[in-house]
């Protein structure tokens, strides 16, 4: 696609919403960088400097819109089960509906199946991932006090909702995050800046799901080197599996901190 350096403004508006709205939770602020981003990125392709820029940051904001409808408070209750379900499951059915059949392209797309198979490095990282976040997780959890962030469990049927409810929304994260929002915007920009964009809207939903205090120093680099990990591979199925056992590392960490158990963090601080 035609693009321009101008470009970055209206993206940078439209992407930056999400602090607004899920880091600061002031949604007229966030409504309004949303309107600008896009009439300034109208302008643009209306001058000749872009080329489909404002559709397709459209569709970024239909999302953030979509999102913003309902708190993201960690909530394991059924009714909040199904809200996300259905919240979340627009954010990503409607941009990817509208793609497809409004503007007839085929740009989000989900490539589970690549037909390669996963070389040594790619085996090694999985490793490396599970271990680093056997390390890294527990501190941050425990020693910022975040893990209130998301309810006591105790019953088997809570432990049971806290496990689906966490690998669900990381199985979000990917669809949304990488596979339309990266995708989109890689469309426009460089790989660098799609990423750097992409990490904004990402860590702010993050922000307000509860990976608070100095959880952006975590949630930055996972989020660039995520989409770092697709543009390289491009598996949805390979970026899943590192996020589901960074997640399965987290539910273990959310557990332990609530109850002690099960004991396989030697190096987390006392609760």
């Amino acid at each position: 696609m035609r693009t321009h350096p101008l470009a970055l403004l209206p993206a940078l508006l439209v992407c930056g919403a999400a602090v607004a709205l899920f880091g600061f939770l002031v949604p007229l602020v966030g409504y309004g960088m949303l309107v600008v981003g896009l009439i300034a990125a109208w302008l643009c392709d209306r001058s000749g400097r872009t080329e489909r820029l404002a559709p397709d940051l459209l569709l970024i904001a239909i999302g953030q819109v979509i999102i913003s409808t309902m708190p993201l408070a960690a909530d394991i209750s059924w009714l909040a089960m199904v809200r996300f379900t259905i919240v979340l499951g627009s954010a990503v059915l409607v941009p990817y509906l509208i793609s497809r059949y409004v503007y007839r392209e085929r740009v989000i797309r989900f490539p589970w199946r690549t037909g390669r198979r996963w070389n040594r490095t790619q085996w090694l990282y999985l490793i490396f991932v599970t271990l680093a976040g056997w390390l890294i997780l527990p501190f941050y959890f425990i020693s910022s006090g975040v893990y209130q962030n998301w309810p006591t469990v105790t019953e088997a049927s809570e432990i049971g909702r806290l496990f689906v409810g966490v690998n669900a929304v990381g199985t979000w994260d990917e669809l949304f995050f990488i596979c339309t929002v990266f995708a989109l915007l890689r469309r426009h920009f460089p790989t660098w800046q799609a990423n750097l964009l992409q990490s904004i809207v990402f860590v702010s939903f993050l922000w307000e799901l509860g990976y608070q205090s100095w959880g952006p120093l975590l949630t930055i680099p996972f989020a660039l080197i995520q989409g770092y990990t697709f543009k390289l591979t491009k598996s949805l199925t390979y970026v899943l599996v590192v996020h589901l056992l960074f997640d399965a590392v987290v539910f273990c960490v959310i557990v332990y901190a609530h109850n002690g158990w099960p004991a396989i963090f030697p190096f987390a601080p006392p609760v």
